[in-house]
């Protein structure tokens, strides 16, 4: 009879990595496919990749994942990225029109964010941050560049009313549902997550060279987790 004991015997760590990596080649593949074979211009792409990636939190907090593997990953990641603005390494997700150090703050993010919450047992605070920024800042991104009729600037970064009322209307369903699932529903979850949401939109429009990857998801965690405390 067949049997996996094989798989048994391969290291937790490894098999986590090997699941992390499958959903990260899938994404690749998609954003590789929406380029070559549709007509996505580089932003859609982009963001295939910006909200992909970022969803890789979920699988470190449900998994277990090491605190060490996240950290030595963003290290990489981020040691990628500063190469990739030198060197035609991330074409694609570097292209944004404009000077931008986003992707290499969204890699710095992840590992600082989880050195810090996974050292407290508190991932979920960790995952809060990451997925405000991915989907909010992802989203609004899009649906500013297709829907924006109604644009303001700040710090010289044109932003558009629609874009920022999807960051905040994203932000508040992230946190509202990462809430639910660890503290219920007690109206603290309901009062946390809309200081999160007007929060994570005001640091997004101060978006200069991309520190919003930076600010959006440690000011959400940081905030999410101090709010928690007291109330």
């Amino acid at each position: 009879m067949l049997t996996l004991t094989w798989l048994e015997s391969v290291p937790d760590v490894w098999q986590q990595i090997t699941i992390v990596g499958t959903w990260l080649g899938v994404i690749l593949l998609l954003a590789v496919v929406a380029k070559r074979y549709t007509s996505a211009d580089s932003e859609i792409t982009r963001k295939i990749v910006h909200i992909g990636t970022g969803n890789i939190i979920l699988f470190a907090w449900w998994l277990d994942i090491p605190a060490s593997v996240g950290i030595g990953a963003s290290i990489v990641a981020s040691i990628v990225t500063l190469l990739s603005y030198k060197f035609p390494l991330l074409p694609g997700i570097n292209s944004v029109g404009r000077q931008s150090l986003g992707t290499f703050f969204y890699a710095v993010s992840i590992g600082v964010l989880v050195a810090w919450f996974w050292s407290i047992e508190q991932p979920q605070y960790a995952a809060l941050g990451i997925l405000v920024m991915t989907w909010g800042d992802g989203l609004a991104a899009l649906i500013g560049q297709r829907f924006g009729k109604h644009r303001y600037k700040l710090w010289g970064i044109q932003k558009s009313w629609e874009g920022s009322l999807a960051m905040g209307v994203v932000s508040y369903i992230v946190s509202s549902l990462i809430f639910l699932s660890v503290q219920g529903n007690i109206w603290q979850t309901w009062f946390i997550s809309l200081v999160i949401a007007v929060v994570a939109t005001s640091l997004e429009a101060f978006s200069k060279f991309g520190i919003d990857n930076l600010t959006v998801p440690l000011g959400s965690a940081a905030i999410a987790f101090a709010l928690t405390q007291l109330l």
